[in-house]
């Protein structure tokens, strides 16, 4: 029951993601995607998405600061982190052996699930381990805090739902829609979503959604 408190109680406040974060985080979020589009660096690709990731994870840390709030209004806060950690790892296990399942009856009915899943790694090898840090831990934490922690956190005032379903197409448009339905993307955002709204803890999702991401990366590139 525990687990079921309201925001409020928990002390995870959506009516402390303000508009006024909400449009500054945007702004900052979009100035640096601009920066890093129009970037002609000539160092690596990776290295350049993991700085724009991480410089865009400050700027929002920041905001909530230079706004007189605290990182725990979106429940990333310290004492969060190790109990965030644990409850994460039961969910991506759970979740694990959910997709498991789901897989095995896909290949039964002689449909390949990693089709649906599977991304393209890079082709060299000294590419491969900055891909893995950068796709498999930058980009989630910041995706999280921002999707989650200030997007679905803004949206919550309006109800589960709502927040649900407007974050998570959000989070799948900014991936792009490629061939299809990001099948991935919108999965991801409804689990990522549900666990934070559950526990009350970013830690949480950010846990699922780095695991997920190591795990999609190691399976495309074992098959």
């Amino acid at each position: 029951m525990a687990r079921l408190q309201s925001f409020e109680e928990s002390g995870v406040e959506a009516k402390q993601i303000q508009v006024k974060t909400l449009t500054l985080t945007l702004a900052a979020v979009f100035c640096v995607e601009a920066g890093l589009a129009f970037s002609r660096a000539a160092f690596n690709p990776l290295l350049k998405l993991g700085m724009a990731r991480f410089i865009e994870l400050v700027l929002i840390v920041w905001i909530i600061k230079a706004l007189g709030g605290s990182v725990g209004s979106i429940g990333i806060d310290r004492p969060r982190c190790l109990p965030g950690l644990k409850r994460g790892l039961l969910w991506s296990a759970g979740f694990g052996a959910l997709s498991g399942i789901v897989f095995a009856v896909l290949f039964m009915a002689e449909i390949n699930p990693l089709a649906l899943i599977g991304t393209s790694l890079p082709k060299s090898s000294v590419d491969l381990f900055p891909f893995f840090f950068v796709g498999g831990i930058v980009a989630p934490v910041t995706e999280e805090v921002f999707f989650r922690g200030i997007l679905y956190g803004f949206l919550r005032r309006w109800g589960i739902a709502v927040a649900l379903v407007l974050s998570t197409i959000a989070f799948a448009l900014t991936h792009g829609l490629g061939h299809g339905l990001p099948v991935t993307q919108v999965v991801g955002g409804i689990l990522f979503a549900a666990a934070y709204e559950i526990e009350k803890n970013l830690v949480v999702p950010i846990t699922i959604h780095c695991l997920g991401n190591l795990a999609i990366f190691a399976l495309s590139a074992l098959f």
